[in-house]
C-alpha cells in the first residue's frame, strides 16, 4: 500500500493554489434564527447562563469569538458526551441542516473569516496524527469502514456544510470507534481548518 502521504500526486499541488480561504461561499446567517434553532434542538436543555446548573459548559463559553471551523471541531469533540445524555435520556439525536447550522453558528458568534487560512499541508499531517486512515479511505488508500474522503468534495466548501456533515456522522463513529477499539479524535485551534483544506484540495 502506498503511503498516505503520496496519495495526492499533481492534483494536490493545483489544489494548493484554488482552494481558497474557508470564509469564501459561506451561505447567509442569522443570529436570530440560531437561537431558535438552538433551543428547538434541546441544546438551551443543557447549556445554561454561568450561574445556573447545566449539564454542558455555560452558554457564555460557547458564545464567544471564535471561527467556524474552529466551532465545528468543537462540535465534533462535544458530540460523543452530547450523545451518552440524549441516551441517558431517551432523546433522540437532534438533525441539523447545513442551513441551521450557519444560524446556529451564527448565534454562537462563529464567523469564518475567524479561520485561518488553511494550511493543507499540516491538514494532511493531522490526517495521519488523528489516525483517520483507520476508518476512512482517501482515494481508496486506506480502511473501508467509512466512506472515501475524497468523494464528495461539496462538503468541504462551507464550514456550515461539514458541520452539519460531521453532526450526523459523530454518533455512529463515536459508537464504531469504540467498537474497533480505537481512539475517538479531538480537534483543537485550527486543526479542523487545516484538515478541511487538505481534504478539499484532495477531492479535486
Amino acid at each position: 500500500m502506498r503511503s498516505p502521504w503520496l496519495v495526492l500526486g499533481a492534483g494536490f499541488a493545483v489544489g494548493l493554489f484554488v482552494a481558497g480561504t474557508p470564509a469564501a461561499g459561506e451561505p447567509a446567517a442569522d443570529a436570530r434564527r440560531g437561537r431558535v434553532v438552538f433551543e428547538a434542538k434541546r441544546c438551551a436543555r443543557c447549556h445554561l447562563p454561568r450561574g445556573r446548573p447545566g449539564v454542558g459548559p455555560a452558554l457564555e463559553d460557547l458564545r464567544r469569538p471564535q471561527g467556524a471551523f474552529e466551532l465545528a471541531g468543537r462540535l465534533w469533540n462535544h458530540a460523543p458526551a452530547m450523545f451518552t445524555v440524549f441516551k441517558q435520556e431517551d432523546l433522540t439525536w437532534p438533525e441539523i441542516s447545513a442551513e441551521e447550522m450557519a444560524d446556529l453558528m451564527a448565534y454562537l458568534n462563529a464567523d469564518p473569516k475567524r479561520d485561518p487560512a488553511p494550511d493543507p499541508f499540516k491538514g494532511q499531517a493531522t490526517l495521519v496524527r488523528k489516525g483517520c486512515l483507520k476508518c476512512h479511505s482517501l482515494k481508496r488508500e486506506g480502511a473501508r469502514v467509512g466512506p472515501d474522503l475524497a468523494a464528495r468534495r461539496a462538503d468541504y466548501e462551507m464550514a456550515a456544510v461539514w458541520a452539519a456533515r460531521m453532526w450526523v456522522h459523530t454518533p455512529r463513529m463515536a459508537q464504531k470507534a469504540l467498537e474497533l477499539g480505537i481512539l475517538y479524535p479531538r480537534f483543537v485551534d485550527d486543526e479542523t481548518a487545516n484538515l478541511v483544506g487538505f481534504l478539499k484540495s484532495a477531492a479535486k
